[in-house]
């Protein structure tokens, strides 16, 4: 079993739950997307541009994506900064909080500016 996906299912539930429909939903929507484990997280690329991460914390998952200076303003509502510069994330607590037009429409966004730099 590779690592990422060991991470994955080691997480208690609903973490397990939300990153493994995570996990269905990216691999689905960009059908160029690996999965690899970097900076000890499930790490999804498109060739050799990270484009998003999964991960467990505190008291929910986060989907992290780097390219978000890129992100149309309409996505401003949903994504999290909390005082990082660079990376936005989406944050589930249940299953049920994943929308999963969203997060779709976050990813072909990211698909679209995938070869661009992190900052704008």
């Amino acid at each position: 079993m590779k690592p990422a996906e060991a991470y994955i299912l080691k997480q208690k539930e609903p973490y397990r739950s939300i990153m493994m429909h995570l996990q269905a939903v990216i691999e689905h929507s960009l059908s160029d997307a690996e999965l690899k484990y970097k900076w000890r997280l499930p790490c999804f690329y498109i060739g050799k541009k990270p484009i998003c991460y999964i991960n467990q914390s505190k008291d929910y998952v986060d989907v992290g994506f780097w390219h978000s200076a890129h992100f149309a303003k309409k996505f401003d509502s949903y994504l999290v900064s909390e005082n990082r510069k660079i990376v936005k994330s989406l944050r589930y607590r249940t299953l049920e909080e994943v929308a999963d037009d969203v997060l779709i429409s976050i990813l072909k966004e990211v698909e679209l500016h995938k070869e661009k730099s992190f900052w704008k």
